[in-house]
């Protein structure tokens, strides 16, 4: 069975076994300035300034996968707690809940080709795709044609969904494009030792 091609960022699946549990959410904040939106998924990255913002793909550490956020709305007049962050009408800063614990595994689509058995223990890349504004998803992808074991790479591939998830579920098929695979932190900021300034 072909697997579907619905990328939905980063979703959380667990944590690697031996580590205790640290599954709470991390707070940080995005200004209200920031007009990038951030879906459900999006991997961010830390700023000079103390703020996170929605990662772009490349070299460049990240700080944790957006799991929603709450803020005083200029249209409403009331705080709203959403998935979503639309990129404006915040009166103020937006604080943003993040999963930074580096022993999170998430499970997320390949780009286009499969990613195969052989892939796991290798790094990886991401493509940010575009969030779904209704559902407040992220669109984010691992990029298969980036799979090294390049250091600087922010995801390391430790599974296949397949391993996990019921037999043809969409994302096992292994042998076509778009299939699930799961990933931990690489170049992470709380796996990193250099500071950001």
């Amino acid at each position: 069975m072909a697997n579907t091609n619905a990328p939905n960022g980063f979703t959380y699946f667990g944590r690697l076994e031996g580590g205790s549990p640290t599954e709470g959410l991390t707070t940080r904040l995005v200004a209200s300035t920031d007009t990038a939106a951030i879906g459900q998924g999006d991997p961010v990255t830390s700023l000079g300034t103390g703020y996170v913002t929605r990662s772009t793909a490349g070299a460049t550490q990240i700080d944790a996968i957006f799991n929603g956020c709450e803020y005083l709305s200029t249209a409403l007049g009331r705080v709203v707690q959403t998935n979503y962050w639309p990129g404006s009408g915040a009166a103020g800063d937006v604080k943003v809940y993040v999963y930074s614990d580096p022993q999170s595994v998430f499970a997320a689509q390949a780009t286009n080709t499969a990613i195969g058995f052989s892939d796991i223990g290798a790094n990886i890349n991401f493509t940010i795709g575009t969030s779904n504004s209704t559902t407040g998803f992220s669109g984010a992808s691992l990029d298969q044609a980036s799979i090294a074991t390049t250091s600087t790479l922010p995801f390391r591939i430790v599974g296949l969904l397949s391993d996990s998830a019921p037999p043809g579920a969409s994302g096992t098929d292994n042998t076509s494009a778009y299939n699930r695979v799961l990933v931990t932190a690489n170049n992470w900021d709380r796996k990193s030792l250099t500071g950001i300034v």
